[in-house]
């Protein structure tokens, strides 16, 4: 295992994650519409390849791509019985890879759909599912946990319960957000400060924002708002913002912002007080080196 806890290197200044995983995976030859997360057991190498990747870049620590492996997403591929043992086979390779020196976080992302009575999802159901996963994280090697892209408080308040009934390594938590006016809310309507207040609390590391559809001034006048909600209250503030908004090209969405300029705007992120910072949709490996050179 790594040579510090992660709950210390948290503390130690800045500390970079790495980018986008779906995309860097199709570009290792993950075939089109597979399932991501069976990629961990099916084609273990095409993984690998996108950590060493990011690892070369310099990051601190790398994500496993567990982002759908929970059993509501698992299902809808027909692995729904394979939640644990795809878990445990991604953080193994993640572990693998990232050897003694770096650390590996655990991903844990949204059921995908709408707990009741907006869904047909059980909240106790869930967090049984959440928990199982967490565990095969765990015995797989993980140093800690991320729980990214929410939308709804009571999906992630569950995440993060069932994460610790399983374990106290340090969770970070993270939220996509939208432009709403002058202000950012998630899907669900949830505020920074509304997110501050209910889970600054919940004894997490470090908390923030992921994905969402805002451009490069927006996340940076959201970290500001977050580090503002944030104050005080211990817990780290987490910017995992994406390359920019993408533009249509026929039907794809592509990514055009630089890794220069997404280095530059994640300087200022940094500046506005973030302590973790990382990559989301378009970000690359190149991407975030930029970053980490010009945090040096």
């Amino acid at each position: 295992m790594t040579r510090i806890a992660l709950k210390d290197r948290l503390q130690q200044g800045v500390f970079f994650i790495d980018g986008a995983m779906g995309t860097q995976l199709i570009e290792a030859g993950a075939p089109a519409g597979c399932c991501n997360d069976y990629l961990n057991i099916e084609s273990p190498q095409i993984v690998a390849t996108v950590h060493q990747k990011y690892l070369d870049a310099g990051v601190d620590a790398v994500i496993t791509n567990t982002f759908g492996a929970n059993g509501v997403v698992l299902k809808r591929h027909e692995y729904g019985e394979k939640v644990y043992e795809i878990n445990l086979a991604a953080a193994k390779l993640a572990r693998e890879v990232a050897g003694d020196d770096k650390f590996v976080l655990g991903d844990i992302g949204p059921c995908g759909d709408f707990l009741e009575p907006l869904g047909m999802v059980k909240p106790d159901e869930l967090k049984a599912d959440f928990a199982n996963q967490a565990a095969g994280l765990l015995a797989g090697g993980v140093d800690g946990f991320i729980i990214e892209t929410m939308t709804a408080l009571d999906e992630i308040q569950i995440a993060i319960q069932a994460v610790q009934l399983v374990s106290e390594l340090p969770i970070l938590a993270s939220l996509a957000y939208d432009p709403a006016g002058d202000a950012f809310r998630t899907m669900m309507g949830v505020s920074p400060a509304q997110a501050a207040e209910q889970l600054a609390g919940t004894g997490i590391a470090a908390l923030g924002f992921n994905c969402g559809t805002l451009d490069m001034p927006g996340y940076v006048e959201l970290a500001k708002e977050y580090a503002a909600a944030l104050h005080g209250s211990g817990v780290l503030l987490l910017a995992e913002p994406n390359a920019g908004r993408p533009e249509l090209e026929g039907d794809k969405a592509v990514y055009k912002l630089s890794p220069d300029a997404y280095a530059e705007a994640l300087e200022q992120i940094k500046s506005a007080g973030a302590a973790v910072l990382g990559g989301c949709c378009g970000t690359t490996p190149a991407h975030l080196a930029a970053a980490v050179r010009k945090s040096d």
